[in-house]
């Protein structure tokens, strides 16, 4: 096997855009640990998680936690897929601030689908029941409101993922 480039993945896409799926091929592809947020919130406040407010508090609790240990990872050469929202500015600040520290290069895998396209997959992913939560419409376009997509003055590698349609 050849010695690849350390690298942090990132995703960015709103609800059900498909950033889950997205990461497991490039954990595949970057031989990189997957760390989801989803998976450490559900399993440190499974009862505490029920609004936007919640979710910001709680993710940012993880974050603090979660932060030294992943650019320890990248400063030892291994590679971090990061199944986090990265739907804004300050989010992607964090994430900026892990590749940075550890002086490695990333990807910010940007996946650009329409709105109907998400509530629709957000119905079938609801309705089989595997995902950590269940997010109803109305989660949805609160959560919406708040996407911004990234933009070229903020330093990232962005790789477009433009939805198209079947």
């Amino acid at each position: 096997m050849t010695a690849q480039e350390t690298k942090l993945l990132l995703v960015c896409g709103k609800i059900a855009s498909g950033k889950s799926t997205l990461l497991t091929h490039l954990v595949n592809d970057h031989h990189a640990v997957l760390i989801s947020e989803d998976h450490w919130n559900a399993t440190l406040f499974p009862d505490e998680l029920n609004t936007l407010e919640d979710y910001v508090k709680y993710s940012a609790r993880v974050k603090k936690a979660l932060g030294p240990h992943i650019v320890g990872l990248l400063q030892h050469g291994v590679s971090v897929a990061l199944d986090f929202q990265a739907n804004t500015a300050r989010d992607r600040k964090w994430m900026k601030s892990l590749f940075e520290a550890a002086n490695v290069a990333h990807e910010l895998h940007y996946l650009s689908v329409p709105d109907e396209v998400c509530k629709e997959r957000l119905w079938v992913r609801n309705e089989a029941g595997e995902h950590q939560f269940t997010v109803s419409e109305d989660q949805f376009e609160q959560f919406t409101k708040y996407f911004q997509a990234p933009t070229v003055d903020e330093g990232f590698n962005v790789i477009l993922h433009d939805f198209q349609a079947a």
